[in-house]
Order: C-alpha cells, then sequence, then structure tokens
C-alpha cells in the first residue's frame, strides 16, 4: 500500500515545541501576562521549554514531560510582586517586586549548559549529555517532583 503524502510530514523542530509551549503558557491563563512577556523578552528563556503549575511559570532544557528542574520558577506573590525559587521546591531564591527583576533572577542562575530546549525527555536529555562528556557526573535535579514541600513566604 503507498504512502500518503500526510504519512511523511515532517517532525516538528525543537524551537517549533519551544514556540508551541510558550503559546500554550500564554493561552492557559494561569501565569501573568507580564511575566511571561518578560521571561520571553529574555533569549536565553525563550529558548527553553516554559511550562505551568499552580500559577507558577517553569522553565525546562527539554521538552518532554516529566520536565527538569534545574532552573529557578517563578510564582505571583502577594500584593503584585513575584517570588524566585528553586530549582527544587525547597529552595528560595526570594522575592521581585517586578516581573523583569524576577526574570534577571532566574538569568543570574541558570546553568552554563542551559541551551536551547532538548527534544525528548528529561532521561533522554541526561544520556544526550552523558554522550557528549562521558567522564561528566550525573545531572541533578533534572527529574525533581512538584510534591516537594514549598518554601515559606508570601506567596499565593
Amino acid at each position: 500500500m503507498p504512502l500518503d503524502d500526510q504519512d511523511m510530514s515532517p517532525l516538528p523542530t525543537g524551537h517549533e515545541i519551544v514556540q508551541a509551549g510558550w503559546q500554550v503558557v500564554r493561552q492557559d491563563g494561569r501565569v501573568r501576562d507580564e511575566l511571561i512577556d518578560a521571561a520571553y523578552q529574555e533569549p536565553r528563556l525563550r529558548q527553553l521549554f516554559p511550562w505551568t503549575g499552580m500559577g507558577e511559570l517553569h522553565f525546562s532544557r527539554c521538552t518532554d514531560p516529566r520536565w527538569t528542574w534545574d532552573i529557578p520558577y517563578i510564582q505571583p506573590a502577594k500584593g503584585g510582586g513575584y517570588w524566585v525559587s528553586g530549582p527544587l521546591r525547597s529552595e528560595s531564591v526570594g522575592p521581585a517586586a517586578t516581573a523583569e527583576q524576577a526574570v534577571a533572577m532566574v538569568i543570574a542562575r541558570l546553568p552554563s549548559d542551559a541551551s536551547p530546549a532538548f527534544v525528548g525527555t528529561p532521561e533522554q536529555l541526561a544520556t544526550h549529555e552523558a554522550s557528549l562528556t562521558p567522564d561528566r557526573p550525573g545531572t541533578q535535579a533534572l527529574n525533581g517532583t512538584s510534591s516537594q514541600p514549598v518554601p515559606p513566604h508570601d506567596a499565593c
């Protein structure tokens, strides 16, 4: 049976998957538009896969769940500001008065290897990275869980 042209459609590129993720986050409505705008304006964050949870904006080095947990994330704080935490839920970075300040706090703490998002899961990313640098120790915090305790602060 001959293959239909539709069966031969190319897979989306990593860039296309990441851009679709940004569209989903924007349409989702759980994260303030000003924060999405500020994060998207930063090229180093724009190349990462965004995802939301509990009103928080997270950034992943891979495109498939369970996303990486090695980059700080931003959550809304009472009174209109923000709180930056992470990368793990047990770690707190601190308050930010504006979305731009929160984004700058994340940028200052990006891992040195935070390049464009890898198409795949955290496990596939770790395998890929290990193949590039075989003597590199295991990547920590790639697969954190959202069930860890939330740090005490005034976030909503």
